[in-house]
């Protein structure tokens, strides 16, 4: 492949210091969120801020404001349209969300206002795509929609699992949309992927549990109901970050 075809790489990130680790191992942008125990949730503006003054790179704010399923009340999406405007006068070059219906197609109305409300911004619906009951119909959808990036694991639990698919929604995009493969993708898997679907853009949380450095610990307290625990810290590392940036320069 041409230097012009480099395969584009998105770090996921929910802390500062992840977020510098992702920029300084060579990610062309990251994705802020909050929460990673619940898949992630939006960030808070003191996030998104310290965030926009500290990285050069393209940041993406997460746009969800709860976890679980993708279905949101009236309520909820008054929150995420407020968010959208937070995240645009705090500086983010795009944002991500998905809104899905009860019967698991893609919420074209709303959707459309979302994307109607974030622009300039670049949006991307995120793995909410993966939950559709056709991915090719939910595709055809979020291009009517004007979304401008697709992030999915071909509807599986990870992108190798879902390779096929994501080879198969490539084709379909063509250059109406981009394919942004995602879900347990590494160095070490990133080149099958990458040959077998076609996909030039790649998403990846690379989180690492590393303990916390408190030296007196109440393990009698606990708020996480789930790992990592109370005294745990998931983060991404530079290193990680730039084995896979060098394999994504190398397919």
């Amino acid at each position: 492949m041409s230097a012009a075809k480099k395969i584009a790489v998105e770090i996921a990130v929910h802390t500062l210091e992840s977020a510098i680790a992702a920029e300084t191992g060579g990610a062309d942008r990251v994705e802020l969120f909050s929460n990673p125990v619940e898949g992630g949730v939006t960030p808070s503006e003191g996030l998104i801020t310290v965030a926009r003054q500290k990285l050069a790179r393209d940041i993406h704010v997460m746009i969800r404001p709860r976890g679980g399923d993708f279905h949101y009340s009236d309520l909820e999406f008054e929150a995420m349209r407020h968010d959208i405007a937070a995240a645009k006068r705090l500086g983010a070059n795009g944002v991500v969300f998905g809104l899905v219906n009860l019967d698991g197609a893609v919420d074209v109305e709303r959707t459309r206002r979302l994307v109607e409300a974030a622009r300039p911004l670049s949006v991307t619906f995120h793995r909410a795509f993966d939950i559709c009951q056709n991915l090719d119909n939910a595709l055809e959808d979020l291009i009517f929609c004007g979304v401008d990036r697709v992030l999915t694991s071909g509807g599986e639990k990870n992108a190798i699992d879902g390779i096929d698919t994501i080879a198969q929604l490539v084709r379909l995009a063509g250059d109406r949309i981009v394919i942004m493969a995602a879900g347990g993708i590494r160095a070490a898997n990133l080149h099958q992927i990458a040959q077998a679907t076609g996909m030039r853009e790649v998403h990846s949380g690379l989180r690492s549990t590393v303990p916390s450095p408190m030296r007196f610990q109440n393990r009698k307290i606990s708020f996480i109901q789930s790992v990592p625990d109370d005294y745990e810290q998931l983060i991404v590392t530079e290193e990680d970050v730039r084995k896979l940036v060098n394999e994504a320069g190398r397919v």
